[in-house]
């Protein structure tokens, strides 16, 4: 099975550089040269995607994102086969009313339509939004949720009680057709089980290939005990150049705009991160800017100011590409990729890094 490569949509805004805000931030930082998350512009890193022949981009959701359903809704008309991963929270919709949003945006697209679960990571954030469940019951909440949703969409009706949601004859009036695939992702010991029982892909953020892999493998085992079978994906950020040269000069540069005092604040708000994937993500350079290569090739400093996925893919096409191709050896066939700004690392990755990929037999 070849693997499948998503982009990203900046839905929080773009530029070139790797300065912005955490989820728990209270505040978005605007860099120079800013492009804002207008319809327009969205619209131009969506189409480049389709025409690049990216299998789909995460649309993502957040404090300082533009909404995720409102997002793919929008830019479906812009596009011809691009799909959609629209990332959405449970705890912030019903799930009766998502699986209806779902059917409908899936039959609109025409089958363009796959599903990130966010349980939520940060209290913070969650609050912001009326979520005051703390961490682990935001997980037992998502199992709920996930077995209403599909259950809706596989039966006629639904009648549910539990401890988050209670649900009489729940239904839609079609189901999606076809079934979204359901993407999720989660690093703590009340995530993973979710993951095994209910998701059709687990998603994990860039970690060196085998610290990675044993978290799937962990996630592998639990999905097998339930008599599941289920796909594992990896979010990178990507600098591919010509040369190995080149691209390490862009990493340089996005950090040399750094200061000490960003990159102190930055570390120690997201090591208090409830999130235990973020907190991996932040163990991973320290805060340290003279050891950010923590696997060859594979680069940390978007980490140093920004939450979520921290690690980058830097070096030639060459060396990104067998990089990609170590990760897809220990298991994971769908990666899904950014870089700053997003318009032209598209096009530096589908025209450098993929055809050698076709040529591996991984695209």
């Amino acid at each position: 099975m070849t693997a499948k490569f998503f982009w990203f949509l900046p839905t929080n805004g773009d530029s070139r550089s790797i300065v912005g805000a955490s989820h728990a931030s209270t505040h978005h930082t605007i860099p120079d040269g800013y492009r804002a998350p207008s319809r327009r512009y969205l619209a131009e890193v969506a189409r480049a995607a389709d025409r690049l022949g990216y299998e789909g981009v995460l649309t993502p959701t957040g404090t300082w994102c533009e909404d995720a359903w409102l997002t793919a809704s929008a830019l479906l008309a812009e596009t011809e086969r691009l799909k959609f991963l629209v990332a959405f929270r449970p705890g912030l919709v019903p799930p009766t009313l998502a699986a209806q949003q779902t059917a409908t945006l899936q039959r609109f697209s025409e089958g363009r339509v796959l599903l990130n679960v966010v349980s939520g990571g940060d209290d913070t954030e969650q609050r912001r939004f009326g979520d005051w469940l703390g961490h682990d019951e935001r997980y037992a909440r998502t199992a709920e949720f996930l077995r209403i949703v599909t259950s809706i969409w596989t039966q006629e009706s639904v009648d549910f009680t539990g401890e988050h949601y209670r649900v009489q004859d729940a239904r839609v009036s079609a189901p999606p057709d076809p079934l979204p695939g359901i993407y999720f992702g989660g690093s703590s010991a009340a995530a993973l089980p979710v993951a095994a029982e209910f998701v059709d892909v687990y998603l994990t953020w860039g970690e060196p290939p085998q610290a990675a892999a044993a978290k799937i493998e962990k996630v592998r085992a639990l999905a097998a005990a339930r008599g599941r079978d289920i796909r594992f994906g990896i979010r990178l950020h990507t600098i591919s150049r010509d040369t190995s040269a080149a691209a390490w000069a862009v990493a340089d540069e996005l950090v040399q705009e750094l200061s000490p005092e960003q990159i102190a604040k930055a570390t120690a708000l997201h090591s208090r991160s409830e999130s235990e994937g973020q907190r991996r993500m932040t163990a991973l350079h320290g805060g340290r800017v003279d050891k950010l290569e923590i696997y060859p090739n594979l680069w940390a400093g978007v980490g140093l100011v920004r939450g979520g996925a921290g690690t980058a893919l830097v070096g030639s096409h060459e060396e990104v590409a067998n990089l990609i191709w170590e990760y897809y050896s220990l298991g994971f066939d769908e990666f899904i990729l950014s870089g700053y700004p997003h318009l032209e690392e598209a096009y530096w990755f589908a025209e450098g890094v993929l055809p050698i990929l076709r040529r591996k037999g991984v695209a």
